[in-house]
């Protein structure tokens, strides 16, 4: 629960302030004077400080000083009666986050804090993200070692330090958003904001207001001024996704802003200047859209100076494997699991799937029989509904009794390698594309298996 302190020399208006902030929330606590509120400050921990401007022990501009001498980073609201400019100036160039007079407008009050707490969040979650990316590269968020993963990389780096608008395109739950992340975080534009923001969740008239912003009255509703997503976003990149459902009135607006750099908010006559990277994404041809005349094709140019095409799944799955194996780690951890990983009548289900929810569907999957698995090793019937279904069809049992305890690893090994050898046809380089091994490989484990039998 956030700790407010709330120092008033007014009794009866410092009590209204603790039952009404109270009743929003937080914890409060009174001081009902400067000096006091200055020694809470110094010995207990606070989220934020309320503080009255005229007291009679030590006034409120002299305990600000103090206050922020202390803990610059502490935020405090000046409260006042005196409805003075030089004294609001004053006390903000001292540190004070914002200045409200008595009378107090409560629910203005409510919002002002709400809006000081929201701020620290994401700048907390900004510092922690930033924090997190210089300890990793793209080849640790992007998982895979398929000729096309590969190949994905090699463009990222190559496309990441430019400021060209990128086109990120591929079929749902392919990874478009992990994607369009790397090429920011990889430019010199990373420590500067990426903005996300989804054109199919928001109507036209909405959406304008989110990318642009809004001055105060300018539609029902709009009680205050707002910015837009492309003002938040300066200096950093913008990622517009599902760019395929803008309608055609957004369309020329957004070209507007590419080739003017400069955005108008709606209900203003002012040009605002910005400096934005755009990266837009879809699970649509936005080619045949543009011919069709349901896109416009001035904006596809604008918007495909580089196109980055995400493959399915199901066409590299040889990244099967390690993607399987990285989302086990990650889930066995969040639900406190012990298991020793898939048994390998589940690999090969899910290796031969098809995948149609791409990534995402195989993370879902992968999460599902961490949480459902009764034994030390993932069986086909703890994957997703669509594959135990389908699991007599994909690939036969290959009949290993995972409870008993007594299971070498060389003997999981080899039971996958016929089984999918089976399930292949006997195709040696089909069976050892999908165990993401070379042919090479695979010809000396069969000559092994074949010695032991004859041993």
């Amino acid at each position: 629960m956030k700790k407010i302190l709330v120092v008033d020399d007014d009794s009866v208006h410092g009590m209204m302030l603790k039952t009404l902030i109270g009743e929003w929330g937080y914890e409060i606590q009174l001081a009902d004077d400067g000096t006091t509120g200055v020694e809470l400050v110094k010995s207990r921990p606070f989220d934020l400080v309320l503080l009255d401007m005229k007291m009679k022990k030590m006034s409120g501009m002299e305990a600000l000083q103090h206050i922020k001498n202390y803990n610059p980073s502490l935020p405090v609201i000046i409260m006042t009666a005196y409805s003075s400019v030089h004294t609001a100036v004053k006390a903000l160039k001292i540190g004070a986050y914002d200045y409200l007079t008595k009378p107090l407008d409560f629910d203005k009050l409510k919002l002002t804090i709400e809006r000081i707490f929201e701020s620290i969040f994401l700048k907390k979650e900004n510092k922690n993200l930033k924090t997190r990316l210089k300890e990793k590269t793209i080849v640790h968020d992007i998982i895979g070692k398929s000729p096309a993963i590969l190949s994905l990389l090699d463009t990222i780096q190559m496309v990441a330090p430019t400021d060209a608008n990128v086109l990120v395109t591929g079929e749902s739950g392919t990874g478009k958003e992990l994607v369009s992340s790397a090429i920011h975080f990889n430019s010199s534009r990373k420590d500067h904001p990426f903005v996300r923001i989804n054109c199919a969740a928001i109507t036209e008239t909405l959406l304008e207001s989110e990318l642009f912003g809004h001055e105060k009255g300018s539609f029902t509703g709009a009680d205050k001024k707002r910015k837009g997503k492309f003002l938040l976003a300066d200096k950093g990149s913008i990622l517009l996704d599902e760019i395929g459902e803008m309608s055609i009135g957004m369309q020329a607006k957004l070209l507007r802003v590419i080739q003017e750099k400069e955005i108008t908010p709606v209900g203003s006559d002012r040009n605002i200047k910005t400096d934005v990277r755009i990266i837009a994404s879809t699970n649509k041809d936005l080619k045949t859209m543009s011919e069709q005349g349901s896109f416009r094709q001035d904006l596809y140019f604008r918007l495909n100076v580089v196109k980055i095409e995400i493959m399915p799944l199901r066409d590299r799955k040889e990244d099967i494997p390690t993607l399987a194996l990285h989302f086990l780690k990650l889930f066995l951890k969040k639900n406190n699991r012990d298991i020793k990983g898939f048994s390998p009548d589940a690999m090969d289900v899910m290796i031969r799937s098809k995948w149609e929810g791409n990534v995402r569907e195989l993370m879902n999957s992968v999460e599902r029989g961490v949480v459902l698995a009764r034994s030390d090793y993932i069986c086909p019937k703890d994957l997703s509904f669509a594959q135990t279904e389908n699991s007599s069809a994909m690939g036969p049992d290959i009949g290993l009794d995972m409870e008993s305890g007594n299971i070498s690893l060389s003997l999981i090994e080899e039971k996958a390698i016929l089984s999918t050898l089976k399930a292949a046809n006997g195709n040696k380089s089909e069976t050892a594309r999908r165990l993401g091994i070379t042919r090479k490989t695979l010809l000396k484990k069969l000559k092994l298996y074949g010695e032991q039998k004859q041993s």
